[in-house]
């Protein structure tokens, strides 16, 4: 056991748990421990001991960060010497300090002594660099700035504790680039690490940057014990306007053509040492002399910083030939103090105008004049000439009429005379507001317009006519007066107030109607209690107020119709009398007359094709045909095998075989059913009946009782009349007179099928007669031969067809 190791001891108490009093003094003062340490380890600190480890054996230990919490096994203590050691190098950087409490305890674990704290301090060495914030710092200053005028600060830290040598940093400048043109323009504050100028000089447009490389030291600057690290300090110098721009040249050249505007005469070129495209560098340009009336302007180019002469006025080569214009250019922004403009700010632009033709111009324009309507033509009006202004081009001018609406007027060509073609007339419809307006033009090389405003003055040469021209009033009036007025092209005082008079011929206008005059309008009514219907046109002198007055016979048209309670017509003709005129309702008529002709021959025309469509059926239309066994090829199957029929069997009934033995060939192909048919019983042959009604019948009869019938009519046995004829020669239709009487209505029993061959013969002979016959004999020919023996009815139809 150590002998020279410091002791920490409990303090004393009494037996009874009561603690001693102890001296003010009684402070446990901290433990300080070196960082990084080198050991060897573990490295002893300091004894903890209590005053009653003499009676009996304790158990000493320490609890808290760094022993049994995080980061434990810094710190372990012998628990019988109660020896505190560390057990390894300790960093300030990371744990600057340790508080920890020892423990004393007997051998059960009884705590013998209240715990003590125990606070360890971790002694910082000098083991960490300076580090910048920034490896490279961007800083500015204006050009021309004075000594001492700050610049930036650079910042480094150090994780030493400051409060140390360790951590106390110094600054210096270890250099400077370029040495222009000092090489200690700038100082800093080996401190606080301000930067700052220490000499005039400082010029842009000779060094436009510096670039200072300073050092931090720490251990308060000593170089030979503290720890250093440099970074980089760029110093932009930035650009004042202490430049003037100057002209290249001292004077400018340009032309323009007279009465040119917004156009380019001359490029004024200067230069500035400035920085480009800053306010200090960019030029204003302005005239000071040469143009008092404002015709020019020099705005400056963007891009080129050149001054753009412009002409902004018309220019007349006439009034002057040549301008010479003082310019003066300065920048944006003001010069820096100290610096004035040089003579080269100042340049002369020269100006030459060309001389172009210039177009004629009419002075007045327009010109106005004014003149009484009525003028006769070749009447001279005016002259109306134009002005050349090109004064040194010896040109001669001609005149021609450009616009006149009315072809009133004619200018002589060479000396601008205008004289009258035709009478002026104020009414026309090209004069608005008494005003006519006509234009002309004067040329030479150019040309030039003027217009000619003729104001025509008002004379009577209108007279009055009635308005409006159609009225209504009632048969009977109670009273029913129609107000009328006038109306006149010309004005006041030619125009009203109007003298209205009714003619005096025909004799029984005035015996009907009166007319009375009011303020400025007259009121027309019936004289007599009734006037029948109808249309009257009533003549109407009327006179206006002119000084020479003009009067007029005026016609209104008056319709004398039925009135209601209200006084309003209640006839039809009130629509003719609302503006339709006799010619107009006849041409109506007229042509619902042809319509209705139209349409009586469309209908005719449709009936006599409708006939012709239903003649042509009988024949071809499939539901009329006798034989009924036409099929409509436009569904499915049908085809030429269709038409294969054995027609031997029509001479020869009794070779007819029975279905069962039916050889497949004769079979229709769409005749069903195609599988094996099951066995009825077969038809028996019908025996040679000596009526063919009764031997239709009974083949009816069998054909509708046979289920192996196909659903359509073919080729039955009811299709045989017999190999021999009772009747007599069809050589005439007179031949079978006999029969005449007889009763054919038992015929309407022999079924639909005949009852059509019937109605179709009966039709044919009909139409034999008329001298239309067409034949039935394909009919008759799907009946399968000769029924003329049978009977008188088959006489009389095989006569018929004969003639066909």
């Amino acid at each position: 056991m150590s002998k020279d190791l410091k002791e920490i001891v409990f303090p004393s108490r009494r037996t009874d748990g009561q603690l001693i009093r102890m001296k003010r003094d009684w402070v446990i003062p901290p433990i300080n421990v070196p960082e990084n340490s080198r050991g060897p380890f573990p490295q002893e600190l300091v004894r903890i001991r209590s005053d009653h480890d003499k009676n009996r054996s304790l158990r000493y230990s320490v609890t808290g960060p760094g022993a049994d919490q995080p980061p434990t096994g810094i710190f372990i203590i012998n628990p019988i010497s109660g020896e505190l050691s560390v057990n390894k190098p300790l960093d300030r950087e990371h744990i600057s300090s340790f508080h920890l409490r020892a423990h004393a305890v007997d051998l059960n674990g009884n705590q013998v002594e209240n715990p003590i704290d125990i606070v360890i301090n971790v002694i910082d060495m000098n083991d960490n660099r300076p580090e910048f914030i920034h490896q490279i710092w961007n800083g500015t200053v204006p050009e021309g700035s004075k000594p001492g005028t700050f610049v930036m600060t650079v910042t480094s830290v150090d994780k030493d504790d400051p409060k140390t040598a360790n951590g106390m940093l110094r600054y210096k400048i270890l250099s400077q680039n370029p040495e222009s043109p000092s090489s200690n323009m700038f100082t800093i504050n080996n401190k606080t690490g301000g930067i700052i100028t220490v000499a005039a000089g400082l010029d842009r447009e000779k060094v436009p940057q510096y670039t200072l490389i300073i050092q931090a030291t720490d251990m308060e600057g000593n170089p030979m014990y503290g720890l250093s690290n440099t970074a980089t300090a760029v110093i932009k110098v930035t650009d004042i306007n202490d430049n003037p721009p100057e002209f290249t040249a001292e004077t400018f050249f340009g032309e323009v053509p007279e009465n040119r505007v917004n156009v380019i005469v001359a490029n004024l070129t200067v230069t500035d040492k400035d920085q480009p495209n800053t306010p200090a560098w960019n030029a204003v340009y302005k005239i000071t002399g040469g143009d008092p009336t404002g015709r020019f302007s020099v705005p400056t180019d963007p891009t080129t910083n050149e001054g753009l002469v412009t002409v902004v006025k018309p220019i007349d080569y006439e009034i002057s030939r040549t301008y010479v214009l003082t310019v003066e250019a300065k920048n944006e922004v003001p010069l820096a103090r100290g610096i004035h403009f040089p003579r080269q700010s100042t340049a002369t632009v020269s100006i030459r105008v060309i001389d172009v033709n210039e177009s004629p111009y009419f002075e007045p324009n327009p010109k106005l004049i004014k003149l009484e309507e009525g003028m006769i033509p070749e009447s001279a009006l005016t002259t109306f000439t134009a002005q050349d202004p090109d004064r040194f081009m010896q040109q001669t001018l001609r005149y021609s009429k450009l616009s006149d609406p009315a072809n009133w007027l004619r200018i002589d060509p060479n000396t601008g005379r205008i004289t009258t073609i035709a009478i002026l007339d104020r009414e026309s419809p090209y004069v608005k507001n008494s005003l006519y307006n006509a234009t002309f033009m004067a040329s030479d090389n150019a040309s030039g317009t003027g217009t000619l405003q003729i104001y025509l003055l008002d004379i009577n040469d209108n007279a009055p006519s009635v308005f409006p021209q159609e009225a209504e009033v009632c048969e009977k009036p109670e009273p029913n007066a129609i107000n009328i007025t006038a109306l006149d092209g010309d004005l006041n005082p030619n125009a009203g107030p109007f003298a209205f008079e009714l003619a005096h011929r025909p004799s029984d206008v005035r015996r009907n109607w009166t007319i009375t005059r009011l303020s400025d309008y007259a009121q027309l009514s019936l004289k007599i209690g009734f006037l029948e219907s109808g249309i009257y046109e009533i003549p109407i002198i009327i006179t206006d107020s002119g000084n020479l007055p003009m009067s007029n016979t005026s016609y209104l048209r008056v319709k004398v119709c039925q009135c209601d309670i209200n006084g309003d017509c209640t006839d039809q003709q009130h629509i003719m009398a609302a503006g339709l005129g006799t010619g107009a309702i006849i041409s109506i008529l007229l042509c619902i007359i042809i319509l209705l002709i139209l349409v009586l021959l469309f209908v005719v025309w449709m009936k006599r094709r409708d006939k012709e469509r239903q003649a042509k059926q009988l024949l071809i239309d499939p539901e009329d045909d006798v034989r009924d066994n036409i099929l409509k090829y436009d569904e499915e199957g049908g085809g030429e095998e269709d038409q294969d029929y054995d027609l031997s069997q029509l001479q020869q009934p009794d070779t007819i075989e029975p279905d069962a033995i039916k050889p497949v060939g004769i079979r229709r192909l769409d005749e069903r059913p195609l599988h094996p048919e099951p066995q009825y019983p077969m038809r028996s042959a019908a025996p040679h009946p000596g009526d063919i009604g009764d031997f239709i019948n009974e083949g009816l009869k069998a054909a509708d009782n046979d289920p192996t019938a196909p659903p359509y009519d073919s080729l039955l046995v009811f299709d045989y009349e017999g190999s021999g004829s009772t009747a007599g020669s069809l050589s005439s239709l007179n031949s079978s007179s006999s029969g005449g009487d007889q009763d054919y209505d038992y015929l309407n029993d022999w079924g639909p099928r005949f009852r059509k061959l019937a109605y179709c013969c009966s039709l044919r002979i009909h139409m034999l007669v008329e001298g239309l016959g067409i034949g039935c004999g394909p009919v008759l020919e799907t009946m399968g031969g000769n029924i003329g023996g049978l009977s008188p009815f088959g006489s009389l139809v095989l006569n018929a067809l004969s003639y066909t």
